[in-house]
């Protein structure tokens, strides 16, 4: 099967352009970066996609083993890279993507020029020494509930993590994109992203980034976005004005100028 396929992508914008690869979150598809792409295609070689088990990628595809960690999802970034020949990439990673482009800016540094990491976080739960605003039983709460009832846990955790409650719009859109994704698929994710611990990935990456962090975020505090700007050498660090998780969407204006001004 054609990569392209697998991981419905799109590619849009200059075709001599720098390429410019926008990754999606947890329960989400490309679609939540409608707002922020395509100020850059005046510019850029823009490549959009949807992991393996996310919006309209093949789901006959989903692998339980490779997906079990988030190399697999770092190895659909790659297969695509490959697939179009793409190199001095800046890619833009929102939540747990952000990770997954560390893991495979790690893979291959020749690849990449440019991380923008949207919200990181390389580990949820709260270590000695480390604040990743979760604790154990925290997550394991939230594992339990989505795996009881997804749909449920969809509508109650996406106001939650969108926050901007006197915007409802945005969380409605948010929990329809959750209840989009396959509820097997999305529960054996999830437990791969909230239980993760990519710390020490970040020790080794080289590529130079950008971290973007958002006030008022409960996915992924300020605490946790100072981390990933100090574990990662030479990085910049901009606190945004936005609010909650997931500023391509409630403040698309501002994320777009962050991005333009760092690349």
């Amino acid at each position: 099967m054609s990569v392209l396929v697998r991981n419905h992508v799109k590619v849009s914008g200059r075709p001599d352009g720098k390429p410019l690869m926008f990754a999606h979150g947890f329960g989400c598809d490309q679609n939540m970066w409608r707002l922020v792409a395509p100020a850059f295609e005046d510019a850029y070689k823009v490549v959009l996609f949807d992991y393996v088990g996310a919006g309209h990628s093949d789901l006959s595809a989903y692998d339980p083993e490779r997906y079990s960690s988030l190399h697999g999802y770092a190895q659909d970034v790659l297969d695509i890279c490959h697939e179009l020949d793409l190199t001095e990439v800046s890619f833009v990673g929102h939540s747990v993507s952000s990770l997954v482009g560390v893991l495979a800016a790690n893979a291959e540094p020749d690849r990449f020029a440019d991380l923008v990491l949207v919200g990181p976080s390389p580990r949820y739960i709260d270590d000695e020494g480390y604040v990743g605003g979760f604790s154990a039983q925290d997550i394991e709460e939230l594992l339990e509930s989505l795996d009881s009832n997804y749909l449920g846990w969809s509508s109650q955790m996406a106001p939650v993590i969108m926050g901007n409650p006197e915007r409802p719009e945005l969380g409605e859109e948010l929990a329809n994109s959750f209840c989009r994704t396959d509820p097997d698929i999305a529960q054996r994710f999830a437990r791969v992203t909230f239980l993760s611990d990519n710390r020490a990935d970040l020790d080794q990456c080289r590529t130079r980034a950008l971290v973007l962090q958002c006030a008022d975020d409960v996915i992924a505090p300020e605490a946790v976005g100072r981390y990933v700007h100090t574990a990662l050498p030479g990085s910049e660090l901009v606190l945004m004005r936005a609010t909650g998780h997931c500023p391509n969407l409630s403040a698309p204006e501002e994320t777009i100028a962050a991005i333009k001004a760092f690349l």
